[in-house]
């Protein structure tokens, strides 16, 4: 298990890696446009240039959720600057196990799943979520 100012340390290089231009492209584009609401949804956007900002960002979210769950950084720690993970997640949790299944992913947001599951609230904040990006989503 990581000290906490090694956790610390850890979460401060994860944010510099936050910051970097693409990735902030890919968050964004997550968060603000990407909504599947089926595993033809999903696929639909695997055959695009799209595709590249979600696993950009899934990659990160799972990157740092593997550091969790290998107890290089302390989860609480985690989870005091880490809400945008469940932000990228709930755009798919609610169909995880048919998109591992359906796109050949069995991996797909392992970790990610897991520091979820444990999150207090997570559930119902990852529902409001899902309800505030598709209210967006149909604003546009």
């Amino acid at each position: 298990m990581s000290t906490p100012h090694e956790s610390a340390q850890s979460l401060m290089q994860l944010y510099e890696l936050r910051r970097e231009e693409k990735l902030r492209v890919a968050r964004a584009w997550v968060v603000r446009s990407f909504n599947p609401k089926s595993v033809e949804d999903f696929t639909a956007v695997m055959s695009t240039e799209e595709y590249t900002y979600f696993r950009m960002t899934s990659g990160y979210w799972e990157m740092a959720a593997s550091f969790v769950v290998h107890g290089a950084i302390d989860l609480e720690m985690f989870r005091a600057v880490s809400g945008e993970m469940l932000a990228a997640y709930c755009k798919v949790e609610h169909m995880i196990d048919e998109l591992r299944e359906g796109t050949g992913q069995p991996g797909l947001f392992k970790y990610v799943e897991q520091v979820a599951a444990d999150w207090p609230g997570a559930k119902e904040r990852m529902g409001a979520m899902r309800a505030y990006f598709a209210e967006l989503a149909s604003a546009t």
